[in-house]
């Protein structure tokens, strides 16, 4: 589902970010020129060909397929275009505002929800000297001539008459009645955008899967990689399974199974002949892996024992982090931090870009389903994904997860029958009762493993 994008517009100074929080501004890269000009305010801000409007539709139209995006930064003190940029990504509801907001048809294409913020004439100046000389370091004269000159006959001329474009005019930022009318249907917007996955996913795994024999155990239309049981596997999950093992035996031998993983996943990679010298001055036929970019991705916090798996493996790899969190009443996939490499956030790198998505089990698969959809939305090819972890529930959201996502890989050490709902008391930071959270159990699994790992759970 797309995101609920709103267009506020309004003058200069009318309070439109005071109705919602500022994006970022898309004025245009000036010329030596234009920035002389604009230090001594005889460059035209408010005229439409001043904003880079191609631009900001196009970075809205991504935001709005919940894709994401990298705005510009522009700055008012240096009257420029930074060079830096502004990741974006995430959102379910966007809001966009600025003086031109409602003026290019492309951009109002966009809106679900379009908003002019109404002013008199006399406040916006106020307004705008205030915030001009705090903000941005001008000077009162230069932000009088320039409203004379160039502010007021804009938005004469192209601000005021797009008002009729608004589905909502608010007369006055100070307006609460406006504004809760707005609030109440953005609240409105994000109860229909509520998804509740988790409870379904949880009751759809395949009947197809075999935990007798060889790697052949996984169904090879599932697209799943299971390491070879040998008898070291085997005694490697006996220890973690086992309730008395202690912290530092947990730790050692996840660390352990971690390593496996990773290098049975690097299997997967694309690799290409090459031919080098060995020290005795003979040539040696061998291979080396056929790809432009390589990060990992972990999911926290039961990713960390693969995340340091990784870095045994592949010297170097640069690897993100994003915080998938249950909510506690329902137990639904929250995404509440997110930290990618750079290959990944610039769209152009993350096409040619692999990347190894950790976490220590797929249950209901419900982490696992946004932790590739934001890969996806980043534009990291659905075949570019391979999935690492320790175990895998037969009868959870396995099933499903591989009918949405085909082509991405998934590695396990072992796949578990059984799959669990419980609930979870919880507890705070000094060991007292607080808010329990729904939970679904992997049996007979490895017991909570980000909880073992972070703290003194474990015997």
């Amino acid at each position: 589902m797309d995101a609920f994008v709103i267009g506020i517009a309004g003058g200069s100074a009318s309070g439109k970010t005071h109705v919602a929080r500022r994006i970022d501004s898309f004025y245009k890269r000036h010329t030596e020129e234009e920035v002389k000009l604009a230090f001594a305010s005889r460059f035209d801000f408010d005229h439409p060909d001043a904003i880079d409007m191609e631009l900001f539709a196009s970075c809205l139209a991504d935001l709005k397929a919940c894709r994401q995006t990298n705005i510009p930064i522009y700055s008012f003190t240096e009257h420029q275009r930074l060079d830096e940029t502004k990741y974006l990504y995430g959102a379910a509801i966007i809001i966009a505002e600025g003086i031109m907001a409602l003026h290019d048809p492309a951009l109002r294409a966009l809106y679900d929800l379009k908003i002019f913020v109404q002013c008199d004439s006399d406040l916006m100046l106020a307004r705008r000297i205030k915030r001009d000389v705090t903000e941005r370091g001008r000077s009162v004269d230069g932000i009088l001539e320039q409203y004379l000159r160039y502010v007021k006959p804009a938005y004469d001329h192209f601000v005021q008459p797009t008002s009729r474009y608004a589905n909502i005019i608010v007369p006055g930022s100070d307006n609460a009645v406006a504004i809760d009318i707005i609030s109440t249907h953005i609240r409105r917007q994000l109860d229909e955008r509520a998804t509740q996955l988790r409870q379904r996913l949880a009751g759809t795994g395949p009947r197809d899967l075999s935990t007798h024999g060889s790697p052949d155990l996984s169904s090879s239309s599932l697209n799943l990689t299971l390491l070879p049981q040998t008898p070291q596997l085997k005694g490697i999950l006996t220890i973690l399974r086992d309730a008395e093992t202690n912290r530092g035996d947990f730790i050692f031998f996840a660390d352990r199974l971690a390593t496996l993983l990773v290098e049975k996943a690097t299997e997967l990679l694309p690799y290409r002949p090459k031919s080098v010298v060995t020290p005795v001055d003979v040539e040696s036929h061998g291979t080396q892996v056929d790809i432009q970019h390589l990060c990992g991705v972990s999911i926290l916090r039961s990713g960390g024992p693969l995340e340091r798996g990784l870095r045994r493996v592949i010297n170097n790899i640069p690897i993100g982090s994003m915080l998938i969190q249950s909510e506690a009443a329902t137990g639904e996939p929250l995404l509440l931090h997110l930290q990618l490499p750079i290959c990944v956030r610039q769209r152009r790198k993350a096409q040619s870009t692999y990347v190894f998505l950790v976490d220590a089990q797929i249950g209901t698969g419900a982490a696992a389903f946004m932790a590739i959809r934001i890969m996806l939305d980043h534009g990291v090819p659905q075949d570019h994904i391979i999935f690492v972890t320790f175990l895998v529930a037969r009868c959870g959201g396995i099933s499903a997860l591989q009918r949405a996502f085909p082509d991405v890989q998934i590695v396990c050490g072992a796949v578990d029958d059984h799959l669990r709902e419980m609930w979870l008391e919880g507890v705070d930071e000094d060991e007292q009762p607080a808010e329990g959270r729904k939970v679904w159990v992997v049996e007979p699994g490895m017991g909570h493993i980000g909880s073992c790992l972070n703290s003194s759970s474990c015997p």
